[in-house]
């Protein structure tokens, strides 16, 4: 299909589309397909699954409904968007929980096929919304998918339940003919997909056909709509990536920049579980892969895979990390490098496992027993996840020492245009092995000037040496119960750790060096927080932005930064974890937390929101 303008076609600047319906109806396929055809199309874009923690909720409730929102744009776009323009509704439980969000004058539209009185009495509601005015304000279109994908299929030889999987595909057909959007890129995918079952292929493609052809053949919408590819992007080559996956290949690179063989012990748990499975995918990177029975037995193999020469990763979320403390206690003890990663989600305990949430900082930071300090940094958003893996790998590499790298649902799911970096951007930080013995004699301990300690294979010959978790002696590392030794092995430990900040740069200030407000943020808050700044910016008001990507040690340059302003506010996805360490280390500077703890990220109007009232006030 050409992407040509036609007449009756308007053009927009950047439009948002919420999928909706029961965790069965294909959702996530649906968001996906539309996000990389958009992508291919050289879109902007960000996406924000959201759904539920049990593998099948009761069809048709409120628990179980299930959301893909895509926002597709022409310029630079931040995050997936504050309101849908689009509401896709496969139920009534799909339409209640989600209208709320739509913006005044969007479109929903209503699979009323599934509006029966079973239906409604699922979806917990008296009434039919359809007809009690609770959609006033908004253009409904009634459409019995159900029906239209049986009457497309018809003749197939499917069975009725195949049939109606198939429903998801046509309402993807019906926003590709909205949206002006080609099929050939998800026609590719469901001949691959369904390589081995070519009926459901041909079965999907005709529901998708239908479904594009009814934008032409029944007055469904006033004209088409269509969104421009970006133009303002940095030049390069670009693919859509998501969280998960862009923080596993930065692994995988990290550990090539480094010299090493990465392996990965894991144990699966959402929403970390998409890395473990996309390393599984790179052995012919030399990956070695290990799903192990638990979430200790997984840390453990991978701090003996650093013993061994190889560069150890895991990967967990929230409740794994309260399982691998004691573990990374002796990474620290045993000064090997490990990367350690963490996709935040809703705690405490399983909290809400699908959900997003940033509270997690101060266990990396500070959650061990004793002394045992450890580099943290947190990626931004899906395609800075890559960046942020390749740079725990050299941070472990070259400092000798475990790293946590913080992500959360939200980015982990998410996706973005990422542009594939020129190797030359990529510098590489060999691992350094000692070889031969020195003059004197091994020291295992002995420290160069990072302060990291030698690294030294086991079976190189003169060069046998003993680690483990019970304190060490300097230089030597026999075992020492002495006090002056131990006070003196915890404060190598915390200055080589907090030598880390020689190596990083001062993050740069967005808008103005100086002012009345500051807005501080990290991790998954960098796309709200900037997309509002740029708004009230935009209208003249005069507020900047930082983000952080290492969290401890914290940058130098930032009480410069702070004294510039009169008061820096701090967003955060927790009960203000980063505003504590912050007056702790800066006592000095006025910080200001804003927190929200609801398995959801920051809407940029309430950041706008909450900005303009501090500034009037």
């Amino acid at each position: 299909m050409s992407q040509t303008q036609e007449p009756d076609v308007q053009p927009f600047e950047s439009v948002v589309i919420r999928f909706a319906g029961d965790s069965g109806d294909g959702m996530q396929i649906t968001g996906n397909q539309f996000t990389h055809t958009s992508a291919v199309i050289g879109n902007d874009l960000a996406t924000f699954p959201d759904y539920p923690a049990e593998i099948r909720a009761p069809a048709g409730t409120r628990p179980g409904v299930s959301g893909f929102q895509v926002r597709f744009s022409s310029s630079d776009i931040h995050t997936p968007g504050d309101q849908p323009d689009v509401l896709v509704a496969m139920n009534p439980a799909a339409l209640v929980v989600n209208i709320k969000d739509l913006r005044s004058g969007g479109i929903v539209v209503v699979n009323t096929g599934q509006f029966s009185e079973g239906d409604l009495r699922k979806a917990n509601l008296a009434t039919n919304p359809l007809v009690d005015g609770s959609l006033k304000g908004y253009r409904v279109l009634e459409i019995d998918i159900n029906q239209r994908v049986t009457e497309a299929l018809a003749g197939t030889g499917l069975t009725s339940k195949e049939v109606q999987r198939c429903k998801n595909f046509y309402t993807l057909g019906l926003m590709y003919w909205l949206y002006n959007r080609p099929l050939d890129t998800t026609l590719r995918w469901l001949d691959e997909k369904f390589a081995k079952r070519p009926e459901l292929a041909e079965a999907n493609k005709l529901a998708m056909q239908a479904g594009y052809n009814a934008g032409d053949i029944h007055e469904f919408f006033q004209g088409r709509y269509e969104v421009a590819p970006c133009t303002t992007l940095q030049k390069g080559t670009y693919r859509n990536i998501m969280g998960n996956e862009a923080t596993a290949i930065g692994l995988v690179a990290g550990a090539q920049l480094a010299g090493l063989q990465p392996f990965l012990g894991s144990y699966p748990i959402t929403p970390a579980s998409g890395i473990l499975e996309a390393l599984a995918g790179y052995k012919e990177f030399g990956v070695i892969t290990f799903q192990a029975e638990d979430e200790i037995a997984a840390i453990c193999a991978a701090l003996g895979s650093s013993y061994a020469g190889c560069l150890g990763i895991t990967t967990t979320s929230g409740p794994g990390m309260a399982l691998k403390t004691e573990a990374m206690g002796l990474a620290v003890a045993t000064e090997l490098p490990l990367v350690i990663v963490n996709v935040q989600r809703g705690g405490p305990s399983t909290g809400l496992p699908t959900k997003t949430e940033q509270a997690d900082l101060l266990q990396a930071i500070f959650g061990r027993n004793g002394e045992a300090p450890i580099p943290v940094l947190a990626a931004s958003t899906p395609a800075d996840a890559f960046d942020c893996a390749v740079e725990a790998c050299r941070i472990a590499v070259q400092y000798m020492t475990p790293v946590i790298l913080l992500s959360d649902g939200y980015i982990a799911n998410g996706a973005e245009p990422w542009r594939l970096p020129e190797l030359a951007e990529l510098r590489p930080f060999p691992a350094r092995f000692q070889q031969v013995v020195p003059e004197g004699g091994f020291l295992p301990f002995a420290r160069d000037e990072r302060l990291a300690r030698p690294w030294a294979r086991p079976g190189t010959p003169g060069l046998e040496h003993r680690i483990g978790g019970i304190e060490r002696a300097n230089l030597t590392g026999h075992l020492s119960y002495d006090p002056e030794n131990h006070e003196l092995m915890c404060k190598l430990r915390a200055q080589k750790v907090l030598g880390v900040r020689d190596s990083i740069p001062t993050p740069a200030v967005l808008g103005d060096e100086q002012g009345e407000l500051l807005v501080l943020g990290w991790g998954s808050t960098y796309g709200a927080i900037t997309s509002a700044v740029e708004e009230l910016r935009k209208d003249g008001v005069r507020v900047s932005a930082l983000h952080l990507r290492h969290l401890w040690p914290l940058p130098k340059g930032l009480d410069a930064i702070f004294a510039r302003f009169r008061s820096v506010l701090v967003p955060e996805m927790n009960l203000g974890q980063l505003a504590r360490v912050l007056r702790s280390e800066y006592p000095q500077h006025d910080f200001l937390g804003y927190s929200k703890v609801q398995g959801q990220p920051f809407r940029t109007s309430e950041l706008v929101r909450k900005i303009r009232t501090i500034l009037e006030q």
